[in-house]
């Protein structure tokens, strides 16, 4: 399928549930609407709102917050699982050792963290990116760790009789082997950077989109909970699309599923 029928398909589904909600909460069916606005507002409504935010200037201040909060704990809990999954897939020791630990910390529900890291760190930025670190950390970890473990052995055999160094089969054979995994894992986590960012905003901030989503939904305003949420789907995917960007310059020698078919 080339790539413009692919961007018509995704734009179509996304017309059609727009026509279908706004059809079920303006047109009543059997004499009754289905989609109450006052529970699920209309797209009109939360299209004006967003036009609103824009054309007023209100939302920059507020984007500009939640961006820098998702850039930061994105690449810094990119960095450690990078670091810290090769550490330890090349260390079983290590590995074995804090496994238990590990897997304790995962665990722990980031929303009992989120006022942790508010009373620790203070309602700044810093406590919304140490949120947003533990959630994108162990996705890169968990991914990168398996993606050096997966590396073949006879890849590896064959580069040692070769003469490899160890730093020659790290930059030759284990990377490699780990990009493919490591860029997996980011693209989600692109997501849960957001998410982290959001969450600790909306429970203790005077900024953010988390904060525009809090303060609407304070005074029941539907229109502006769906407008924030809309601005922040939005915003993910243009972060995402980055990341593609930097995957495709990475993994050049990766062939895609078109070459796959010949």
């Amino acid at each position: 399928m080339s790539r413009p029928t692919l961007l018509a398909l995704q734009i179509l589904v996304a017309v059609v549930c727009i026509v279908l909600w706004q059809v079920l909460s303006t047109v009543p069916v059997f004499g009754k609407i289905l989609l109450p606005p006052f529970f699920f507002s209309n797209p009109f409504d939360v299209f004006s709102q967003i036009v609103k935010w824009f054309s007023s200037g209100v939302i920059w201040k507020h984007l500009g917050i939640t961006l820098a909060e998702s850039i930061l704990a994105f690449v810094i809990g990119s960095l450690g699982g990078v670091l810290v999954g090769f550490w330890f897939a090349r260390q079983p020791l290590v590995a074995a050792v804090f496994d238990p630990y590990v897997k304790m910390v995962n665990a722990l529900p980031r929303v009992v963290l989120a006022p942790i890291f508010a009373l620790w760190l203070g309602l700044g930025i810093w406590s919304k990116v140490a949120l947003g670190v533990t959630l994108v950390f162990f996705i890169v970890f968990f991914n990168v760790y398996q993606g050096v473990k997966e590396v073949s052995r006879t890849v590896l055999d064959n580069g040692r009789m070769l003469g490899m160094s160890e730093r020659q089969l790290m930059q030759h054979v284990y990377w490699p082997s780990a990009l493919s995994w490591m860029f997996s894992s980011l693209h989600t986590s692109v997501g849960f950077a957001v998410v982290g960012a959001v969450v600790g905003e909306y429970l203790g901030s005077a900024a953010g989109l988390g904060y525009l989503i809090q303060q609407a939904e304070g005074v029941f305003d539907v229109a502006g909970v769906f407008a924030g949420m809309f601005v922040l789907s939005a915003f993910v995917i243009l972060i995402d699309y980055g990341v593609t960007l930097v995957e495709r310059r990475l993994l050049v020698w990766r062939p895609t599923a078109s070459d796959g078919r010949g």
